[in-house]
């Protein structure tokens, strides 16, 4: 039995589907009534929020793939399903986290380092997987106003190895279904690091259409994002991240996804092929 919290995210939703393909048995855990129809199958309703309810879903011997939206109460919620899931017997668990995860870092990168350090303490044998930046980021980010294109950042010239969600699906699919292996964290990128400025370049040869990413300095990103509705503390903290990632921590790229899958990631092009009526 695999266990999928956060069924309905980008994750989730493709991992599921993955296993309903190839007839693998599974238990979906939604926090919403109206996604028991939607994804069939073994549906647990419960909410991090009630450790209870999630305890309710977990089952001696069952892998157990943990992934969740930060959020002001994110790592008590976490720690206390990593306890339950040992509590439980869970076989091995399977942690969706982030590049650079470290207590103290930036936002979600300092939530998930303090939730991983619980992982690796907790005696439960573990895989944890830190992705860096979604592609599916870009959906939201890119908007088109009179044919043009455009998205900000405060990430100069520093390159990104962007992985499609599909490709973390992918991974956590294959180490979900195989024997129970070693601890060991993983870091997931695509196939190649680009600039923002590469990014628009490839959008606009791809889908026929000009887009441009315009470069803001921290403070004017900040501000941006603050005009978008983000509170202002973490607007100011994203803005940052930004520039930090901008100095190419994040250029270089690894080859697990192809370790693991059998295949290459997902190229940027392809991913907007794929999505390319998203910015119609």
């Amino acid at each position: 039995m695999i266990i999928v919290t956060g069924a309905t995210g980008r994750i989730g939703r493709a991992l599921v589907d993955r296993l309903d393909r190839h007839a693998v048995a599974r238990r979906a855990v939604v926090r919403q009534p109206r996604h028991v129809a939607e994804l069939g199958g073994d549906v647990t309703l419960a909410d991090f929020a009630d450790p209870r309810s999630i305890r309710a879903a977990l089952v001696p011997g069952a892998r157990l793939l943990l992934n969740g939206v930060p959020g002001p109460d994110f790592v008590h919620q976490q720690r206390s399903i990593i306890d339950l899931a040992a509590e439980a017997g869970v076989a091995q668990l399977v942690k969706i986290s982030v590049r650079g995860a470290a207590p103290g870092a930036l936002l979600a990168q300092g939530q998930h380092g303090e939730i991983d350090d619980h992982l690796r303490a907790s005696g439960l044998p573990y895989l944890i997987l830190q992705p860096v930046g979604f592609m599916q980021n870009l959906l939201p980010e890119v908007s088109f106003t009179d044919g043009e294109g455009r998205f900000y950042g405060s990430y100069g010239s520093g390159p990104v190895g962007y992985l499609d969600a599909r490709d973390i699906a992918d991974v956590a699919a294959a180490l979900l279904t195989r024997p129970v292996e070693a601890n060991a964290t993983l870091t997931l990128t695509g196939p190649e690091a680009y600039t923002h400025q590469e990014v628009a370049e490839t959008m606009t040869a791809v889908l026929g259409r000009p887009v441009h990413y315009v470069d803001l300095p921290v403070a004017a990103m900040a501000q941006r994002l603050r005009a978008a509705g983000l509170p202002p503390a973490f607007a100011d903290d994203l803005a940052r991240l930004m520039r930090d990632v901008g100095d190419g921590r994040w250029a270089d790229t690894t080859d697990t996804v192809q370790a693991i899958t059998g295949r290459p990631p997902r190229t940027l092009a392809t991913f907007i092929a794929d999505h390319a009526t998203s910015w119609t």
